[in-house]
């Protein structure tokens, strides 16, 4: 009997319905991602969801038993975790998942929702079964002393599951950044940036425990300069080198010996180092014979060595490197450890010690020495109490990822292959000669005199603009600066030279840094044209302008740029740490046509 009309509608219709679900399913499988906490990344799509709402749970659960030491329970979470990611990479690797990649229209999206299926189950089956293996106790100090054999121990680990994470990183760098749905398109974008994230925490993690031995002094002494960086008065890699004290490394027990202030080294006749045409023409000889002024640079390697040298010459001793840090930094510590109290001073902690150490001893300690010692007490309170507390290592660690993160810790060692093997991570500060996304600096130095920066408010937000034919992009940077300083009643110790003119205007220099091999090309103050003085350093262009910032009063300037003749749909930020933390918004484009 032949089906009537009704019945051959109903069965296209239901055909359609199949059509459509099966459409919305795989959308749905290749739109979805769970980012999960401490960089652990599981993609999840509807068709896997009982796996992948399961993984997501141990995923988070790992993290936290890998970061407390919990080594059984995590093992137990790994296990478990390995069989849902596995789970959810067999239904994106199956013969449909296969056949759908290669259809002209969602094979592109398909392809990539695999490429992060497989991601997924490389980290849980090959990186995270190394960093379960880690004792994170063995990576901070007890009584003083830091384990070098234990650290020798976790090197090979953190190496095996760096190689994984890098892989990774590699494979979803692969993923074409054009022609991908939006809701995959940003999954994608957003995976991206949080693998980049761990791959920074594993490559550090494993250089680190590479290197701290004989940092630490397995093969002999070593002795390194701590500063203390003055954020009140602003330099390109923070503030003032305000304080300093002597740390001596030996076989994992680490001793502080001399301290003192950066004005103690007193001026030079002559720069102390070699200083080309182009490092003079933008800083003037002040960056090699003043010890305030040897990081107006933001290269930190470069200021590192001119303290190191000063220091030398007054004190007949040379450091084996230099490490910085500032307030905001010690903050973190100190969230982590715990309040440090100071006989006959107010209780460093963690929620008021910026203020503590940058704002209160301006108003009740009235000589400069005075202060300078307080100071350099303070840092090394801090870090006896790291030394010597028993501490959450998951606490400090946190602590000190916050702030390598933040550029606020920065090292240079005096040896070169320590430095190879630090290249390329924040903790080197290392202005690079060459950079695989454009980056644009925004670096502050203090043009007053004074303390005021305490008070700076500051925001950016770096937009990219048009493709030009010549092959390069155009950039637009908008930067906000503001001071919430009162309008009387701060100390002459506060408002210092008042070179501004008025003793409570702040005056910032601002040094813009085009990407490598871009240039800048015009800014506005407030709307209006205004010129930058113009330099070089680092295959960059350095334009630099002078705003001053009266209390309550704040001024934007809009900046445009250029990067080199490459591909270019995004961009990053380096900004000097402040106070007050920066807001930044990065807008990103689509790719130029080709």
């Amino acid at each position: 009997m032949a089906a009537g009309p009704s019945v051959i509608y109903r069965s296209r219709r239901r055909r359609r319905r199949r059509q459509l679900r099966r459409a919305l399913l795989a959308a749905a499988v290749a739109g979805s991602l769970v980012a999960l906490g401490g960089g652990w990344l599981v993609v999840r799509g509807w068709e896997a969801r009982g796996h992948l709402i399961s993984a997501a749970g141990l995923a988070s659960d790992l993290s936290e038993q890998v970061l407390a030491g919990e080594t059984g329970q995590a093992r137990r979470t790994l296990t478990a975790l390995q069989d849902q990611a596995a789970g959810a990479h067999d239904i994106t690797t199956g013969p449909a998942w296969w056949t759908a990649s290669r259809t002209p229209y969602a094979g592109r999206d398909i392809t990539a929702v695999r490429a992060i299926a497989a991601s997924v189950d490389d980290l849980a089956a090959r990186a995270f079964p190394a960093l379960v293996q880690l004792n994170p106790s063995a990576l901070v100090p007890t009584a003083g002393h830091l384990d070098l054999a234990a650290l020798s121990t976790a090197a090979p680990k953190l190496a095996a599951a760096d190689t994984v994470v890098q892989q990774v990183r590699t494979r979803l760098d692969g993923i074409p950044a054009t022609g991908l749905l939006p809701p995959i398109r940003n999954a994608v974008n957003t995976l991206r940036s949080q693998i980049d994230r761990l791959s920074g925490l594993t490559s550090a993690g494993h250089r680190g425990t590479a290197l701290l031995p004989a940092l630490l002094g397995a093969d002999g002494p070593r002795t390194y300069l701590l500063l203390l960086q003055n954020l009140a008065e602003s330099r390109s890699t923070g503030g003032i080198f305000g304080a300093y004290a002597v740390v001596q490394a030996d076989h994992g027990q680490l001793t502080m010996a001399n301290r003192g202030a950066g004005g103690d080294l007193q001026q030079f006749a002559e720069p102390v180092l070699p200083l080309d045409a182009a490092t003079r023409a933008l800083y003037t000889d002040r960056i090699g014979t003043f010890p305030a002024d040897v990081n107006l640079t933001p290269d930190f390697p470069t200021a590192a060595q001119t303290f190191r040298e000063m220091y030398r010459q007054r004190n007949g001793v040379t450091v084996d490197g230099v490490l910085a840090t500032d307030p905001v930094a010690l903050s973190y510590l100190l969230r982590a450890i715990g309040p440090v109290t100071m006989p006959g001073q107010p209780t460093l902690e963690a929620g008021t010690v910026v203020r503590t150490l940058l704002s209160q001893p301006y108003r009740d300690i009235e000589s400069d020495s005075d202060r300078h010692g307080y100071f350099a007490s303070s840092v090394l309170a801090i870090f006896d109490a790291v030394m010597h507390r028993q501490s959450d290592p998951r606490a400090v660690l946190t602590a000190l990822d916050q702030a390598t993160t933040e550029r606020r810790i920065l090292f240079w060692s005096a040896r070169a292959d320590e430095r190879d093997a630090l290249a390329g991570t924040g903790l080197s500060g290392v202005l690079p000669e060459q950079e695989t996304v454009p980056t644009v600096g925004v670096f502050l130095n203090d043009g007053s005199g004074s303390k005021l920066d305490y008070y700076l408010t500051h925001s950016a937000t770096l937009s990219v603009g048009s493709c030009r034919p010549d092959g390069r992009r155009e950039l637009n940077l908008r930067l906000t600066l503001g001071s919430t300083a009162p309008s009387s009643g701060l100390t002459p110790a506060v408002l210092g030279l008042g070179l501004a003119g008025d003793p409570y205007t702040a005056r910032v220099i601002v040094y813009l840094f085009s990407p490598v091999s871009g240039s800048l090309v015009s800014a506005r103050l407030d709307g209006t044209p205004a010129p930058l003085g113009s330099g070089a350093q680092k295959k960059r262009q350095v334009g630099v302008i002078s705003v001053d910032l009266p209390p309550g009063r704040s001024h934007v300037l809009d900046v445009n740029l250029l990067t080199p003749a490459v591909p270019a749909n995004t961009a990053k930020l380096w900004l000097t740490p402040g106070v007050a933390p920066w807001t930044t918004h990065i807008n990103s484009a689509p790719a130029c046509a080709q």
